[in-house]
């Protein structure tokens, strides 16, 4: 028998050993540091298990990633097989998986790509903002550098991605961070910045672009990076034509779309990519997180094949010089072919697609709560917006009861913590694809009566 087929072994230890260890040896990611947190030890379909054997239902797919549920031995079974066979090779040169894999991803997207490898979603954006300032450099117009962002949005915590990032208290004590980096307010509806209502919006949040493009000058200009849907920063869902008048103002001014799909990407919207809901064909596509479902680290930039063909132009700088050891390793790149047959094969990203509807279904109650102001939703990932008595948003205490009273009842939900200060009001779900409706039902009724409880208190 092969070790894939083998069970794992109990370490060993006390569970307070391992704390303590935890305690000395670890230092947790966005938060400070956690004497108690969860140690888990195993994963199957939409649960996770810690070591005391409790289980909780994963409703944020780990960090909104594990698209097709957890404990997927087929996945395993690839790596294991891509290790035995090549475990290494940079991609100075090739290998098998990652030309599968980038052939794949032009079917996903609908297009014609040239894809660039990294490891993760950071470095993704990291290389869209170097590809599309050397494009315009190569094309004639080196003073295009600058790039148009917006407030609420997150693109990474490297020094360039977390320029572009649009959330304050994420750069708290890191600042200067990479220049050239412009925001615009974000598409958000319940709170417009204009001061519009949904019947008489305007999209202001849109059109403001071609203004922002003016004021900087647009031979400054290089390009604009969005999400379909702001995720992390609020589940903030845009107006239906608000991307495709955006790309018509980069379109008219010479100025490149880059989409960062690294949540909405592989499914989640309920389309293959978010970006194909609302009908336009990015110049630069970037992506991670559910393009393995987290079985390893992989992310790509996708870049339109015409703009990579000025790369290839003679001159000892005309080419990209950049690389990254472990991107597009040939292990993470089967697994990524290996996650996406499945996603295929059972109908998944379709699936995603129907829980989305049967969620915002189940969670229509919660509108009555008094302290529930607004319910945002793109294909199976929502953000649930708490408020104060008087309409302004509730504070992160209340956030963090919510979060504790449905991990009692072992549902594990997020947060927008640590984004904008004074709005760390916004409960986040974007459980895997393969969840039941009889498991959405314990994601529902664990919040009604968590919030029930915040209302009585």
């Amino acid at each position: 028998m092969s070790s894939v087929d083998q069970q794992p072994q109990p370490l060993g230890g006390t569970k307070e050993e391992w704390l303590e260890k935890d305690r000395k040896y670890v230092w947790h990611h966005i938060s400070p540091h956690n004497d108690h947190p969860m140690i888990a030890v195993s994963g199957e379909g939409s649960w996770i298990t810690d070591q005391d054997g409790t289980r909780y239902l994963d409703a944020m797919s780990g960090l909104w990633c594990v698209n097709v549920g957890h404990g997927r031995e087929e996945i395993a079974r690839s790596a294991y097989e891509q290790m035995k066979a090549l475990a290494y090779v940079p991609m100075t040169q090739s290998h098998e998986p990652a030309i599968l894999l980038a052939e794949k991803l032009n079917d996903w997207l609908e297009g014609e790509y040239r894809i660039f490898f990294s490891n993760s979603g950071s470095d993704a954006n990291e290389v869209a903002f170097k590809i599309a300032r050397q494009y315009h450099h190569q094309n004639g117009e080196p003073t295009r550098h600058k790039f148009i962002s917006r407030h609420r949005a997150y693109h990474g915590n490297s020094m360039g991605a977390l320029g572009a990032t649009g959330q304050a208290a994420r750069k708290i004590k890191y600042e200067p961070l990479g220049v050239g980096f412009s925001h615009v307010p974000p598409p958000y509806c319940y709170r417009c910045p204009f001061g519009r209502s949904k019947d008489g919006c305007g999209l202001e949040c849109a059109t403001i672009y071609e203004e922002v493009i003016r004021w900087e000058g647009p031979e400054t200009v290089a390009a604009v990076i969005m999400e379909p849907v702001i995720t992390g920063g609020g589940m903030i869902v845009p107006p239906p034509d608000y991307m495709r008048t955006v790309q018509e103002i980069c379109q008219r001014y010479g100025v490149l779309l880059i989409v960062d799909e690294v949540i909405c990407g592989f499914g989640r919207s309920g389309q293959k990519f978010g970006h194909q809901n609302y009908g336009v064909q990015p110049d630069i596509v970037t992506m991670a997180k559910g393009m393995t479902s987290a079985y390893s680290p992989l992310s790509a930039t996708a870049v339109r094949a015409d703009l990579y063909d000025t790369f290839r132009e003679p001159g000892p700088d005309a080419h990209f010089r950049h690389v990254n050891t472990f991107g597009g390793n040939p292990v993470s790149c089967r697994v990524a072919l290996a996650n996406l047959e499945i996603l295929e094969r059972e109908n998944l990203v379709s699936r995603a697609e129907e829980l989305g509807y049967l969620l915002r279904e189940k969670l229509k109650p919660l509108l009555e709560l008094p302290v529930v102001g607004d319910i945002r939703s793109f294909g199976f990932a929502c953000g649930i917006e708490l408020i104060e008595a008087e309409g302004s948003p509730a504070e992160a205490d209340k956030v963090m009861k919510v979060l504790a009273s449905c991990k009692r009842d072992g549902i594990l939900i997020g947060k927008n913590g640590d984004t904008v200060p004074g709005f760390a009001n916004i409960l986040t779900i974007s459980p895997p694809f393969v969840t039941t409706e009889d498991e959405l039902d314990l994601i529902a009724g664990s919040l009604l009566v968590a919030l029930r409880s915040l209302d009585a208190g």
